[in-house]
C-alpha cells in the first residue's frame, strides 16, 4: 500500500539517486549507500521496479542497468499507508460495490458522493485520507 500512497502522492522522498548496473543475487541486493530498513525504489529492472525496504530478501536474482532512488519516506506517512490499508480491508467490498443505495429489511443507505467526499467509504481511500494525504502530496510535473 505504501508505493501506491507515494505514487498518489507523486512525492517519493528523494534523498539522492544511483545509476548504474546492479545485480541481484540470492533474492537480495547489496547497497552500501542504504541503512537497515531504509527504503528504497528500483527503476529499470525487468521483474524488481519499484518500492522495497533494505535490506530486501524477495528479489528476483538479475543483473539490470538502472536507477536505485535513496528514499527518507517519513514515519507519519508509513503510518498513514497502514492506516489506509486497514480501512480498505474493512470497506474494500463496499467501495468496489456498483450499487449507491440499498435498503433491505427495514434498514436503507446510500453512499455518499460529491461534496462530501473526506468522509465517504465510496470514494475510496483517496477521498476518505484526503485531508491526511494532501499534507504529503507535490504538484505534478514537479520532479520526484
Amino acid at each position: 500500500m505504501l508505493e501506491q500512497v507515494l505514487r498518489h502522492l507523486n512525492n517519493w522522498f528523494l534523498v539522492d539517486t544511483h545509476e548504474g548496473t546492479f545485480t541481484v543475487e540470492n533474492g537480495s541486493i547489496a547497497l552500501p549507500f542504504l541503512q537497515t530498513n531504509q527504503y528504497f525504489r528500483i527503476c529499470g529492472s525487468m521483474f524488481n521496479d519499484g518500492l522495497h525496504q533494505y535490506p530486501a530478501a524477495d528479489l528476483t536474482d538479475e543483473t539490470f542497468i538502472g536507477t536505485v532512488w535513496v528514499l527518507a519516506v517519513p514515519k507519519a506517512v508509513v503510518v498513514l499507508a497502514e492506516d489506509i490499508a486497514a480501512w480498505e480491508e474493512k470497506n474494500g467490498e463496499a467501495v468496489l460495490s456498483p450499487y449507491t443505495s440499498e435498503s433491505f429489511g427495514g434498514y436503507s443507505y446510500t453512499k455518499a458522493s460529491g461534496g462530501n467526499a473526506d468522509t465517504s467509504a465510496g470514494t475510496g481511500w483517496q477521498g476518505a485520507f484526503k485531508g491526511r494525504l494532501n499534507d504529503w502530496r507535490k504538484l505534478k510535473g514537479v520532479e520526484p
